[in-house]
């Protein structure tokens, strides 16, 4: 899990190819929270967090142009 300070140094495209990437990510923990096939499912809860913070600083950018 990145810092949004490291998340801060991505452009705008990789930010965005990045939260495509965690959503579909959380989408299958999700199904494995469901099916109990997922060891830790507090993992869901630190995708959100991340992917909350990746949607954070890209609004950041698009705020500062």
């Amino acid at each position: 899990m990145k810092k949004a300070s490291e998340y801060r140094d991505l452009s705008l495209e990789e930010l965005e190819s990045i939260v495509v990437e965690k959503s579909e990510e959380l989408m299958n923990m999700k199904i494995q929270v469901k099916m109990h096939h997922m060891d830790n499912p507090l993992q869901v809860r630190e995708a959100r967090r991340e992917i909350a913070r990746i949607k954070s600083v890209i609004n950041e950018k698009k705020n500062a142009r």
